[in-house]
């Protein structure tokens, strides 16, 4: 074996004895839940500290996080301004999570209820029309018969967002040609 070969089997050797130290993987540590000699209560998981809550998640709007006021009744006024840049994020997140079931137009003949699941109703009945915004954001929140919750999938705000969306939609199947502004209502009633 020459020389150099020595050395560089000596060096590979040296960097695999350097390189497997177990500090990280021999640490002290729990599985959660576990059993702990450490602390007087045996357990290692530690207790929440009272009245205190994680940074960002106070959540003290009752009407933005539930949709419902204090005394538990549906809001009937968006807690949040409503304006094209949230209907267009309202829009956009509607058609990847409500579309499937409800369909683009909200009339709960979306690709799923074609496969065999359960449609929902349309929101174009005048039951869903007069229903009050809390309603969806609450259905949405906390799901309603057949259909699950979606409060880990879409935030809050996106959930206010499809809420206006939904209104829109529910307009738009209601509107007459004078509810259309009047330069795009002459371009109607001239065919173009």
């Amino acid at each position: 074996m020459t020389t150099a070969l020595r050395f560089v089997l000596a060096g590979a050797a040296l960097v695999l004895v350097v390189g497997c130290r177990q500090d990280m993987h021999d640490q002290p540590r729990y599985k959660p839940l576990a059993a702990s000699a450490f602390f007087r209560d045996g357990q290692s998981a530690r207790p929440l500290i009272a009245d205190t809550v994680a940074r960002g998640h106070l959540d003290e709007d009752v009407e933005l996080y539930t949709g419902k006021t204090a005394g538990g009744k549906l809001v009937d006024v968006f807690p949040i301004p409503v304006d094209a840049d949230v209907l267009k994020r309202g829009r956009a997140r509607f058609e990847i999570y409500c579309s499937p079931c409800h369909d683009r137009t909200g009339s709960g003949h979306g690709m799923v209820v074609r496969r065999g699941f359960k449609a929902p109703p349309s929101y174009h009945v005048d039951r869903l029309r007069q229903a009050p915004v809390g309603h969806f954001f609450d259905v949405m929140t906390n799901g309603f018969g057949a259909m699950p919750d979606y409060r880990s999938q879409v935030p809050v705000a996106d959930r206010w967002a499809i809420v206006a969306y939904i209104r829109a939609l529910q307009r738009s199947q209601q509107g007459t040609l004078a509810d259309v502004p009047p330069p795009e209502a002459a371009k109607l009633k001239a065919g173009g």
